[in-house]
């Protein structure tokens, strides 16, 4: 006979069950297995047979409903996702697009010192949800973004301590999924304060897939990409020249985002997003047990990878799908995941066209960013004064005024100096603590009299803060330093961490540096500066929370071609398949001059491109600042050619991807902010081809179409400068056909008449 609160409970079980039935495709099987479970170790704790049988038959019950899979769907179903627990308490998810399994049955979780969410766990809640919205960017590729996903959060525990919620945004092209660890309901145990040893999150791959990739390393992201399948990634066999700090971490270990496409038609990338206090991630590739790319978090200085405070997220995973690589390149997801604008007034950012004293301190027999050739530098002991000149630096009154002369003359907004200020004499490779102060011109430099001319002539300046990976030294520095640019009205600045980072043991990839960039931006926010950082970690959207984050560089720019092995012509091609993912690149395009012999006689370096492709990366490769990159003189050479770079917009208010294929080709046309005018970009890599450059992305009416193209025996390596200016008129109807030369491409002009 059973006692009264047997018969209570049981009476509870057979009232589960028949909801379960009822609502069973909802989230509450979750719900039923947590109250199961508190049933059955009350029962276990009686003794009659009766009560045995009915564990048994609980325990059945109990582990079919926690195996029950929770599934979303994206708005148009074609992305679907799918959340269980293993036998052995491990979390997992699938992601299908269009039927087709993208991410096989992949693990999750996270190591923590406190507790491992890896296995052992129990799935006690689930939740669904639906958002939709439409924002505007301050500046950006498309005028307005759709923000439109469905969510399923799921929420895990072990041993009643810790809990960790799993959320997952499904959008219609892709998914986006982030840890967020809390305390659970056992208050004597807060999770409060923890540190983060790695994370399990696998993206198990459904085959062999070509892979776009470059290797894991801590401190650099400037290599060439490689275009492998992932049974051949090799890392430690990667090109590393050029690069101060190149230490590649191990022969399977890539860097994200990395770029995939599968044999059956699919593309697939793979990165982060909102990382703003947390190490990057890198990817461990596993090809001997499938095809399996795993969580590899940039360490630091101690034991753990990360150190944490509750309430605290991780970034957010993501994988974007499409069978079009068009697709790839058109989403707005990364952006979507980060947080709306912080900024309450955001008039002080503007996209802008600038030059600089820069590219003449790459190219050979020119100028240099040191003043002197001395060593043993103490800023605190230097009186420049009486230090000789080699006769070399670059950032000198003169020439910043023939600088501004031209950005004047030509429309430019801005001119950047590097060099200007004292301690580049050892600036490199020291690891050296006092290297800048940021605040003291060099003798040649008269910062007052090149401030007073630059407003005369309506150009603004930017300022050049390069840290030499000294950090702690710039984070001392940084209010007196921006004391100085709002004295002189300075409103961006170009930042740069070349080198090992100081405090020694941190890398440019590990959260201690993560959460410095993340000083920066918004320190700069607060005194109305916009930023371009180079050498940084890569961004991952970013911008949209602080758009004064105007361009990174954090990848393999244009100087590589002035003194290295340089980029091979595939390289612009895939680069917004995985750089520029995360946001804008200030790459540096519009080099004139490609062959370096003609700087020095003999030296076999060059920009591996056509002139006219140099145009058209002001289209396809996207970026609210925008530098011509080349020496004025040379522009004065090619000055029916500098006439894009006058006129490319650097705002817009559409953008439309007509063709692509990584590592292949690009074909981008953007509408220029408030206006009727387009461009449209078209590049190839090593191999010539023919771009279809279907124009009915126009309003109805008649067009001028300016064509900058490849002359008929352009190519990128033996006659790079080749290229034709035409003029005729189009609509909405017309299929341009134009033939770009091996490494070429060519720059549109259509404004409507």
């Amino acid at each position: 006979m059973l006692n009264k609160k047997t018969t209570l409970l049981l009476s509870t079980i057979n009232q589960l069950t028949i909801l379960y039935k009822k609502e069973g495709n909802k989230s509450y099987p979750l719900f039923y297995c947590y109250q199961l479970e508190k049933i059955v170790v009350f029962l276990r704790k009686q003794s009659t047979i009766a009560m045995k049988r009915i564990v048994l038959l609980l325990g059945c019950l109990l582990t079919v409903l926690c195996l029950q899979a929770e599934t979303v769907y994206s708005p148009n179903g074609n992305v679907k996702v799918t959340f269980e627990l293993t036998q052995k308490g491990e979390p997992t998810y699938t992601v299908w697009y269009k039927n087709k399994e993208v991410i096989k049955p992949s693990c999750m979780g996270l190591k923590l010192n406190m507790d491992d969410f890896t296995d052992e766990l129990k799935l006690i809640e689930s939740k669904t949800s639906t958002f939709d919205e439409t924002w505007e960017p301050v500046w950006g590729e498309v005028k307005s973004i759709r923000n439109h996903y469905n969510e399923l959060v799921v929420t895990l525990e072990h041993i009643d301590w810790y809990q960790l919620d799993i959320r997952f945004r499904v959008y219609n092209d892709g998914v986006g999924f982030r840890y967020e660890p809390r305390s659970g309901r056992n208050t004597a145990f807060p999770l409060t304060y923890y540190e983060v040893f790695e994370e399990n999150t696998e993206f198990r791959l459904t085959g062999n897939h070509t892979a776009f990739w470059i290797p894991g390393a801590y401190d650099s992201n400037e290599f060439a990409y490689e275009t492998t399948l992932l049974s051949d990634i090799h890392a430690l066999t990667c090109n590393g020249s050029g690069i101060g700090t190149n230490k590649i971490v191990g022969d399977k270990t890539i860097q994200s985002p990395v770029m995939l496409k599968s044999d059956d038609g699919l593309y697939i990338n793979i990165f982060e997003a909102a990382l703003v206090d947390y190490p990057a991630m890198m990817l461990d590739v596993d090809t001997q047990n499938g095809y399996c790319l795993t969580s590899h978090l940039v360490p630091g200085a101690t034991h753990a990878v990360a150190y944490m405070q509750e309430p605290s997220v991780t970034p957010w995973r993501t994988i974007i799908v499409s069978d079009k690589a068009t697709d790839i390149l058109a989403s707005n997801m990364i952006l979507n995941l980060n947080e709306p604008c912080a900024i309450e007034n955001t008039d002080f950012i503007t996209p802008q066209k600038y030059i600089g004293i820069w590219w003449e301190m790459h190219v050979p027999n020119h100028s240099s960013w040191d003043y002197a050739s001395i060593s043993g530098v103490r800023l605190k002991d230097m009186d420049w004064q009486a230090v000789k000149p080699h006769g070399r630096h670059g950032a000198t009154t003169e020439n910043t005024k023939r600088y501004i002369d031209f950005a004047a003359k030509h429309g430019f907004d801005a001119v950047l100096v590097e060099g200007w200020n004292v301690g580049w004499e050892e600036w490199a490779g020291r690891w050296k603590e006092e290297v800048f102060d940021f605040v003291t011109p060099y003798p040649d430099f008269d910062l007052d009299a090149v401030s007073q001319y630059a407003k005369e002539k309506g150009v603004k300046l930017i300022m050049h803060h390069e840290t030499s990976g000294s950090v702690t030294n710039y984070e001392r520095r940084m209010d007196e330093a921006i004391a100085l640019m709002k004295k002189y009205g300075y409103e961006a600045v170009k930042t740069g961490y070349v080198g090992k980072i100081i405090p020694r043991g941190e890398h440019h990839d590990g959260q201690w540096m993560v959460q410095h960039y993340q000083r920066v931006v918004e320190k700069m926010a607060k005194n109305k500066i916009m930023l371009n950082a180079h050498e940084p970690v890569r961004p991952t959207g970013l911008h949209r929370t602080y758009p004064n984050l105007l361009a990174c560089e954090a990848a393999r720019g244009n100087e590589f071609n002035a003194w290295s092995n340089g980029n091979p012509p595939e390289h612009e091609t895939i680069l917004p398949f995985t750089r520029l993912m995360g946001g804008p690149m200030d790459y540096t395009p519009g080099i004139f001059q490609q062959k370096m012999d003609y700087y020095q006689a003999g030296n076999p370096c060059q920009v591996h491109t056509t002139l006219a492709k140099q145009l058209a990366l002001y289209v396809t490769m996207y970026s609210p600042l925008q530098m011509a990159a080349d020496l004025p003189e040379n522009y004065e050479r090619f000055m029916d050619a500098f006439q894009f770079i006058k006129d490319v917009a650097v705002d817009w208010d559409d953008t439309q991807v007509l063709e692509a294929e990584p590592g292949d080709y690009i074909t981008i046309a953007r509408k220029a902010k408030n206006s009727d005018t387009w461009f449209v970009g078209a590049i190839t890599d090593e191999n010539s081809r023919t771009a279809t450059i279907d124009l009915s992305f126009l309003d109805k009416g008649n067009y001028t179409a300016t064509i900058y193209k490849d002359g008929k025996n352009a190519h990128w390596e033996k006659n790079p400068q080749s290229y034709q200016i035409e003029t005729k008129k189009v609509k909405n109807t017309t299929v341009l056909k134009i033939k770009l030369a091996a490494g070429g491409g060519c720059a549109i002009k259509l404004e409507k008449k």
